[in-house]
């Protein structure tokens, strides 16, 4: 079986300054893997390699088998911060169907099909009696559900959140890891977060990354490890995954 997603000695530089170097990694169908690392580790940038928005400078990156611009509309993803002006008269369905707008058109002209996958995503996410609300007045744990059926509106095969909750409590960032493992009985789901303590009962494996990547499977992810890691997030990560 083709893999998900398959980094062969990736390395990434801005100019002279490197920021990935000889990453290694194999993602099949239907896993759940964190990438976790300190701020300036290359987390965004690995997202962007997969994206296909930015290019390696050495090594082959593929997804789906294909090169990643190629392999787009199998990707949903969503962003760290929400991409719409809080004030923007918006609503939460008009939010879930720009999700739409990559597959056919620059052009907001929705059809009764993508109207019809739109209600169908708000539906999966429990979010459809809030269809007609401005998105600006939902709560954060609202916004996150339309924001991942934005995701979810063009059935991608591979789910990638950039730090989902980092703007929740807990408890809607427990209601959204609960909803993410839900979804990962259908689709590959990749997830960049700092809370590794939270994740770690979630997902299959971990993604340490800092400059360069160590893999552990969450059971590697001991105790120690987790309150180290809050302690002092860079030399923990360092010293675990020998960096």
């Amino acid at each position: 079986m083709i893999p998900v997603i398959k980094l062969e000695g990736i390395s990434f530089a801005y100019e002279d300054r490197l920021i990935l170097e000889n990453l290694n990694l194999e993602v099949k169908e239907k896993d759940f893997l964190a990438i976790i690392g300190p701020n300036g580790g290359g987390k965004t940038t690995l997202l962007r390699l997969i994206l296909g928005t930015l290019r390696p400078n050495k090594g082959d990156l593929r997804v789906f088998g294909l090169a990643p611009k190629k392999a787009r509309h199998l990707i949903g993803y969503v962003p760290q911060h929400g991409l719409f002006d809080q004030d923007f008269p918006i609503s939460a369905l008009d939010v879930v169907l720009t999700g739409r707008l990559g597959l056919h058109s620059l052009f907001p002209r929705y059809s009764a099909t993508d109207l019809a996958l739109a209600k169908e995503a708000m539906r999966t996410l429990a979010v459809e009696d809030l269809a007609n609300l401005r998105y600006g007045e939902l709560s954060g744990g609202q916004k996150q559900r339309v924001l991942i059926a934005r995701a979810l509106v063009g059935k991608p095969k591979l789910l990638i959140l950039d730090e989902p909750t980092s703007s929740v409590d807990s408890r809607v960032e427990e209601d959204v890891y609960a909803l993410l493992t839900e979804l990962n009985e259908e689709i590959t789901i990749i997830i960049v977060s700092h809370d590794l303590g939270f994740v770690s009962s979630y997902v299959d494996q971990v993604a340490c990354l800092n400059r360069r990547m160590v893999i552990h499977t969450t059971e590697e992810i001991t105790k120690d490890v987790v309150a180290g890691l809050y302690q002092s997030p860079m030399d923990m990560i360092e010293h675990q995954c020998n960096l």
